[in-house]
C-alpha cells in the first residue's frame, strides 16, 4: 500500500467515526439492544475479577509486612508499588498480545497469572516462619497480578468492545470503570474480614480458585477473530495516543490527590468522617456513568470531556475551599460526578486515532497514563503538602484539571481542522 493511500485512510478514519464502525462491526451485524448490556458485562466480567483479586489484600499486606513479618515500612510500601510498577510496563505488551494473538488469549493469560498469584500468595503465608522467604513469595504474588491485570483488563476492554461493535466502545469502556471500581471497593473490606478469620492463605485460596474459574469461564466463550494486516510500530501507536493519555493522567490527579490525601487533609483539621468523602465519590462516579453513557456517542467524546472536566475542576476548587467536612463531602461528589465519563470519553477518541488492528495496543497505552499518574500523584503531591499544607494538594490537583481542559480542547479543535480538509 502507498504512503499516499495510508494516510488519506488514516484520516478517514479519525474524522469519520462511521468508517470506523462499519470496519468494527460485530460478527452476526450489531447486537439486539435489549440484550447489549449483558453481552458487555460478560465481557467485563473479567475486568471484575481482576480487580477484585487486586483488591482482596489491598488493606491487608501493608500492616502484614510491617507489623507481622517485621520488614520496614519502605519495603511494606514495595509490596504494593511492585503491583502497579509491573501493570505499567506490561500494558504495551498486554496490547500487543491482544492485537496479534486476540483478546481472548490475553484475557485467559490474565485470569492464568491471577490466579498463579493466589497461588504465591498460599505459599507467603505458609512460608510466614521463614520471612525472607515469604516476601520473596509475596513479590513474586504482586507482579504476578500486575502483569495479570494488564493482559485481563486489556483484553477484557478489546474483547467487549470487538464483540459488541465499535459504536459500543463508550458503553464498554464504562462499564469496564463501574467494574473496577466496584470490585475494589468490595475486595478490601471483604479482604480484612476473611484475612481475619482465616489467615491470609486464605485470600489465596480464593483468589486461585475465581481466577480459575474464570479462565475455563474465557476458555468457553466465542472468540473474535483478529484482524489481519500490518500493526502499526509501536512508537506511532504510542505518538497517536500520548495527547490522550497525558489529558486522562491530568484529569485523574484529583481523584488520586482525594484517594491518597483525604484522610490526612480531614486529620489536619480535626474533622471526621474522611471515608465518607470516598464513599460520596464512588456513588456519583458509578450514578453518572450509568445514566450518562449515553451522551458519549450523542454529542461525541470531546464536548463530553470538557463538560466533566469542568464540573471536576469545580469539584476540586471547592475541596480545596472547603471550611467544613460537609462541604468537603459535598465536593467529592461534585468531583466523582465530574470524573466519570473521562476516561471513556477520551478513550473513545483516543482508539479512533489508529486502525482497528492497533485498537489493543492503543488501549494499552491509553491505560497505562493512568497508571504513571497514580505512581508520580503520591510524591509530587506529597512535597506540595510540605512546602504548603494539605489544601494546596487541591489547589495542584485544581491546576492539572486545567491543564487536561486545556488539551483536550486543543485535541477537539484539531479533530475539527482535520475534518474540514
Amino acid at each position: 500500500m502507498s504512503t499516499t493511500i495510508h494516510k488519506s485512510t488514516t484520516i478517514r478514519t479519525l474524522v469519520s467515526p462511521n468508517d470506523a464502525i462499519s470496519a468494527s462491526e460485530p460478527i452476526g451485524g450489531p447486537p439486539p439492544r435489549s440484550g447489549l448490556t449483558g453481552q458487555i458485562v460478560g465481557y467485563t466480567s473479567f475486568t471484575f475479577i481482576v480487580y477484585l483479586a487486586i483488591g482482596l489484600p489491598l488493606a491487608i499486606l501493608p500492616a502484614y509486612v510491617h507489623l507481622r513479618m517485621g520488614f520496614s515500612a519502605a519495603l511494606a510500601g514495595l509490596v504494593i508499588s511492585v503491583q502497579y510498577i509491573a501493570t505499567f510496563l506490561s500494558r504495551p505488551w498486554a496490547g500487543h498480545i491482544s492485537d496479534h494473538a486476540g483478546a481472548k488469549i490475553a484475557v485467559i493469560w490474565g485470569m492464568a497469572m491471577c490466579a498463579g498469584s493466589g497461588a504465591l500468595l498460599v505459599a507467603a503465608a505458609w512460608l510466614h516462619g521463614t520471612p525472607w522467604l515469604s516476601f520473596v513469595c509475596l513479590i513474586g504474588s504482586r507482579l504476578a497480578l500486575g502483569v495479570g491485570e494488564s493482559l485481563g483488563s486489556t483484553g477484557a476492554t478489546l474483547w467487549g468492545i470487538s464483540a459488541v461493535g465499535q459504536q459500543n466502545t463508550a458503553k464498554v469502556i464504562s462499564f469496564n470503570g463501574i467494574s473496577t471500581y466496584g470490585a475494589l471497593a468490595l475486595g478490601a473490606p471483604f479482604g480484612v474480614v476473611l484475612e481475619t478469620h482465616f489467615g491470609l492463605a486464605s485470600l489465596g485460596f480464593l483468589t486461585a480458585a475465581v481466577c480459575g474459574g474464570s479462565v475455563l469461564f474465557a476458555i468457553g466463550k466465542r472468540a473474535v477473530p483478529v484482524v489481519a494486516g500490518e500493526h502499526l510500530p509501536f512508537q506511532s501507536v504510542l505518538g497517536r495516543v500520548a495527547p490522550h493519555g497525558i489529558a486522562l493522567a491530568l484529569g485523574g490527579v484529583g481523584y488520586s490527590v482525594l484517594a491518597t490525601f483525604v484522610t490526612l487533609f480531614y486529620a489536619s483539621r480535626h474533622w471526621q468522617g474522611a471515608a465518607l468523602c470516598l464513599t460520596a465519590f464512588g456513588i456519583t462516579f458509578i450514578a453518572a456513568r450509568l445514566l450518562f453513557i449515553h451522551t458519549i456517542e450523542r454529542f461525541g467524546g470531546y464536548p463530553v470531556a470538557l463538560a466533566c472536566l469542568s464540573v471536576e475542576s469545580l469539584g476540586v476548587l471547592t475541596l480545596w475551599l472547603a471550611h467544613s467536612p460537609w462541604v468537603a463531602m459535598a465536593a467529592a461528589a461534585v468531583t466523582g460526578f465530574g470524573f466519570a465519563l473521562v476516561f471513556p470519553a477520551v478513550g473513545v477518541e483516543a482508539v479512533r486515532r489508529v486502525p482497528e488492528k492497533n485498537r489493543g495496543t492503543a488501549l494499552g497505552v491509553y491505560t497505562g497514563f493512568s497508571d504513571v499518574s497514580f505512581f508520580l500523584v503520591g510524591p509530587i503531591a506529597g512535597t506540595v503538602i510540605g512546602a504548603f499544607g494539605y489544601a494546596s494538594a487541591f489547589l495542584f490537583a485544581l491546576l492539572c484539571v486545567l491543564v487536561s481542559l486545556g488539551i483536550v480542547a486543543m485535541l477537539r479543535r484539531r479533530n475539527h481542522v482535520l475534518a474540514a480538509l
